[in-house]
């Protein structure tokens, strides 16, 4: 072979963007760079959702109100399934908590866990009765889940009027805490 060099230069050229296009030729890829680690949570303030909320509600509702529960969404797709099983809207989360304090069903948490101080009839709402096994538990629970919500904001009002509840105001809602 009188000219190897040009040979060779030749399949080089040809054979080059094929390389390329089957990848045999790419760059090899950047190895990412360790994850930063997240930053230290800050302590959680007493009476917060982290410090008192989250724990309470693990220990008196998740039976029905935990993680295996449905959504509020889907709670409401099916009350009456839902209902028969025993089974209310998830309390697991300070989001799924919000929802059901602030928007989209407002007061509801309110008009269940209220003791009754703030009903016409005086009856407390269906869920007090899990707040804890004795009266004094009962209160002091509720007590604690009533600062959370902040001073002044606890109220049993809707979203908007229905029938005798009243829908809240920008009041209201301006008085809600709700510390994580």
């Amino acid at each position: 072979m009188r000219y190897p060099t040009l040979l060779t230069l030749a399949c080089a050229t040809l054979t080059l963007p094929v390389l390329v296009a089957c990848g045999a030729m790419a760059q090899p890829k950047a190895v990412p760079a360790a994850k930063a680690a997240a930053p230290a949570t800050a302590p959680a303030p007493a009476g917060s959702y982290r410090a008192a909320i989250a724990p309470m509600f693990k220990q008196q509702c998740a039976e029905c109100h935990g993680a295996d529960a449905p959504t509020l969404a889907e709670f409401k797709l099916n009350e009456e399934f839902y209902k028969k099983e025993k089974l209310g809207p998830r309390t697991d989360t300070y989001e799924n908590l919000l929802q059901i304090i602030a928007y989209t069903d407002t007061g509801a948490l309110q008009r269940r866990l209220d003791d009754g101080t703030n009903t016409p009839d005086k009856k407390p709402g269906n869920m007090y009765k899990n707040l804890g096994e004795t009266d004094a538990e009962r209160a002091a629970n509720l007590k604690i889940v009533k600062a959370w919500v902040g001073e002044g904001a606890w109220n049993l009002n809707r979203w908007a009027k229905r029938g005798e509840v009243s829908g809240i105001t920008k009041e209201q809602l301006d008085k809600l805490k709700l510390v994580y």
